[in-house]
């Protein structure tokens, strides 16, 4: 039953039932992010302490502290040492759910699929690619059964170019539900993964006025960005990222108004975007009458604690998400989906009406299936043990063989960041890893310059087994020595 409390304020009901299934914890902070989307907690508020408000709703104070700490990360709370933990400033009280009043050049731009593999590499650390032998072969050919079975007779005509109305209406949910964002099921459009949904973005900020974009840098590879930026018609701009994500100063002095974003963990630093950058992006896009396009690439997959929500939580009226089943489940299936700004959802969805008139439904209907019997859930969970043993392994091989090469970015995802010794050659390394069939690649591909320096590898392990990983640093480690 709801429970309550006084604080210094009016009284807040809060939803806490111990007879659901869903854990307190995210009963607790579903209702908070509720409270502080409609306004019921205002912007500056003052929280109670994590002692007095697990006394009155009757929890251990370590939970109340875990919610507060996502909420922080996310950009809804705001703490600082020696003072209450407030409800953050960045707006977020106003931030409501639904409060708000061409094809591509396929040769250019990739899903963070890194560059092309060589021809019979013993071990190649390529990263963007997941798991491809997991993907669930059995599940998804049950959920396809089911809809073949069940799926009335308007499900095989053309329909809606916004994507299947059942499949919309699951997604919005498990957005809300996994992602924290604000998804309504009418401002989602299905597209056919990343590259396409950037690209009916750009083209639809370029008919709203919008004629510069910035990006993260190092970002992705091989100018993905900036070819789909030139195909719009866009001027692209690259923006420096360090440890906290995306330097918002150079962002607010670049003059772009739209910028592509990464922050549950940068593409290919692994970075999270600071709490109090994420407010700032906020307040650059609306002071700017300016867009954020947020790649949520791959945020199921985190080792260290719950997923950080996404930003479009914080701004729905001002930022495109982005997502897809590429890095979850496969490449192959090319499906993804961009939750719109209201103000620009119609001009998406006849973006996406000219460009294909709409993705495959049945895929749709399938994924919807298998969110719906909780075999999706299921199969993140399994791919999150997987994928954890696997960055284990690299840890422990480079432990090994290479104990002075730093990692970074391991927090989340299947890939991470190598840093080799300041005098070390990064393409001479990647050119004699590969004379012994070992592929690597460097950051340098990633950065708009091409710097060589720092030297830095990107290693990918989302696609080797465990062995896999041993047999390939054990091959490499006295050149990463240097």
């Amino acid at each position: 039953m709801p429970i309550e409390w006084a604080g210094l304020g009016p009284k807040l009901l809060l939803p806490l039932d111990r007879q659901q299934p869903k854990p307190l914890r995210s009963q607790l902070e579903d209702g908070l992010r509720d409270a502080i989307r409609s306004g019921r907690l205002e912007a500056g508020e003052r929280l109670p302490s994590s002692r007095e408000l697990a006394r009155e709703i009757g929890v251990s104070r370590g939970l109340v502290q875990e919610c507060y700490n996502q909420l922080h990360a996310e950009g809804y709370l705001a703490t600082r040492a020696g003072s209450a933990t407030r409800v953050a400033t960045t707006g977020a009280s106003s931030v409501r759910t639904g409060a708000t009043p061409q094809s591509r050049a396929t040769n250019n731009v990739t899903d963070h699929a890194g560059p092309p593999k060589a021809a019979r590499l013993r071990v190649d650390f390529a990263s963007g690619v997941p798991d491809l032998a997991s993907f669930p072969r059995s599940d998804w050919a049950w959920a396809q059964r089911e809809v073949c079975r069940s799926a009335p007779n308007a499900a095989f005509d053309y329909g809606d170019p916004r994507g299947s109305a059942l499949f919309r209406d699951v997604l919005a949910g498990y957005l809300r539900r996994v992602r924290a964002a604000a998804a309504e099921p009418e401002h989602l459009v299905i597209c056919t993964g990343f590259a396409q949904g950037l690209n009916l973005i750009l083209g639809a900020l370029l008919r709203a006025g919008i004629g510069t974009v910035a990006f993260e840098d190092p970002g992705y590879g091989d100018g993905a960005t900036m070819a789909a930026a030139a195909w719009a018609g866009i001027e692209a701009i690259p923006i420096p990222v360090d440890d906290g994500g995306i330097d918002v100063d150079a962002l607010a002095a670049s003059g772009a108004r739209a910028v592509v974003l990464t922050p549950a963990h940068q593409w290919p630093t692994g970075v999270v975007l600071a709490p109090e950058r994420r407010h700032a992006v906020v307040a650059w896009a609306t002071a700017n009458d300016a867009f954020v396009i947020e790649d949520d690439y791959d945020a199921e997959f985190r080792y260290d604690r719950e997923p950080v929500g996404s930003v479009q939580g914080l701004a729905p009226d001002r930022v495109f998400a982005l997502g897809t089943v590429s890095k979850s489940l496969a490449p192959a299936l090319r499906l993804g989906w961009i939750l719109c700004p209201p103000s620009l959802a119609a001009t998406i969805i006849e973006a996406k009406q000219l460009d294909d008139r709409g993705s495959p439904v049945l895929d749709q209907l399938a994924l919807a299936t298998l969110m719906e019997s909780g075999r999706y859930d299921r199969h993140l969970r399994r791919m999150r043990a997987v994928y954890g043993k696997r960055r284990q392994a690299l840890v422990d091989a480079l432990s090994s063989h290479a104990p002075d090469v730093g990692l970074t970015g391991l927090a989340a995802g299947f890939h991470a960041v190598a840093h080799l010794p300041p005098s070390a050659a990064e393409p001479g390394i990647i050119d004699a890893a590969r004379a012994r069939r070992i592929g690597l690649y460097g950051m340098s591909v990633y950065r708009a310059s091409r710097a060589t320096t720092p030297p830095q590898l990107v290693l990918g392990f989302g696609n080797l087994t465990e062995s896999a990983i041993a047999e390939g640093i054990a091959a490499i480690g006295d050149l990463l020595r240097g």
